[in-house]
């Protein structure tokens, strides 16, 4: 009935369980789990069909891993949206149990599960933001405009950010709002304008105002360090893959359990290959306990 929220175990009704089962470089719900949104009468349930349903997990870019986790608190969350979401070139064929729902709200939902699981509050908003962008940039309506209009305030704030630095060193001196001013001065003006800036441009997105104002302050106050991340990782891969060339391994952790021989522990067959046996022992993820209508701990589950 509406009002219920949080999720349960889809076999028995009492607290989640997850069991997940590796293929390759993605994964197999092995057990049924369920969410009670307050907005509806029914729970959803996913997956709807255990045996053929896949997820990558959480997809997050690697340079943002160490704020936003693939793996942690909002586990659960993002497994269920998955389910709740068809993507571009997919059958359309509902993969979840329960009341049809558009990307949309299924972001929604997505936001307001983790809130349900304990997930801190900026980063539930950083990811549900992630997921909004992504709707946006496949929509059906106006797909074009959404996407130059994100190209442009990414652009912009990129711009702004790098001319900021600039300024702050005293190599280029053309922003108005840093002047020839004590460095802690511009310093404070850099980051007003990193808030200010974005918030300004959101006005454009109208109804998804808020995605466009996370989305850019988070690349203002987050563009140094992401861009140290990005030479920290560059010289990462170039290092790992000249190491790991002669066992035939690269620093795509991903590839390199899609090529995991067939045959090997963890491999496993595909879902529903004629061979495949499903009351075979799963490699699975840790159970996350959730009691209907409590908020979990947070916690970091791991494989």
């Amino acid at each position: 009935m509406a009002g219920r929220v949080g999720f349960f175990d889809a076999e028995t009704g009492g607290e989640l369980v997850l069991v997940l089962r590796r293929y390759g470089n993605e994964f197999q719900i092995i057990r049924q789990f369920g969410y009670w949104d307050p907005k509806y009468d029914e729970p959803f349930v996913v997956p709807a069909d255990p045996e053929t349903f896949l997820t990558d997990l959480a997809s997050i870019p690697s340079v943002f891993a160490w704020l936003v986790p693939g793996l942690g608190s909002h586990l659960p969350a993002v497994l269920l949206h998955d389910g709740l979401v068809i993507a571009d070139g997919e059958p359309s064929i509902p993969t979840h149990l329960g009341p049809p729902v558009t990307r949309e709200e299924a972001d929604r939902i997505l936001r307001d599960a983790m809130r349900e699981l304990g997930t801190p509050v900026i980063r539930r908003w950083l990811i549900w933001t992630g997921a909004e962008l992504g709707t946006l940039w496949v929509a059906r309506r106006h797909r074009w405009w959404w996407r130059i209009l994100a190209t442009l305030t990414v652009t912009a704030v990129v711009a702004l950010g790098s001319l900021a630095t600039l300024d702050l060193f005293d190599v280029w001196n053309v922003l108005p709002w840093m002047g020839d001013r004590p460095w802690w001065v511009e310093l404070l003006s850099g980051a007003a304008a990193a808030v200010g800036l974005p918030a300004a441009l959101s006005v454009l997105w109208g109804h998804y105002w808020r995605v466009a104002a996370i989305t850019g302050i988070a690349m203002a106050l987050l563009l140094h360090v992401t861009l140290a991340v990005i030479v920290v990782s560059g010289v990462y891969w170039v290092l790992e893959r000249l190491v790991s060339w002669p066992e035939g391994l690269s620093p795509n952790v991903a590839k390199n359990l899609a090529n995991v021989p067939p045959g090997t522990r963890d491999a496993g067959e595909p879902p529903g290959a004629p061979d495949s046996a499903p009351d075979s022992t799963p490699d699975s993820a840790p159970a996350i306990p959730v009691e209907p209508g409590r908020r979990a701990e947070p916690t970091e589950p791991s494989f």
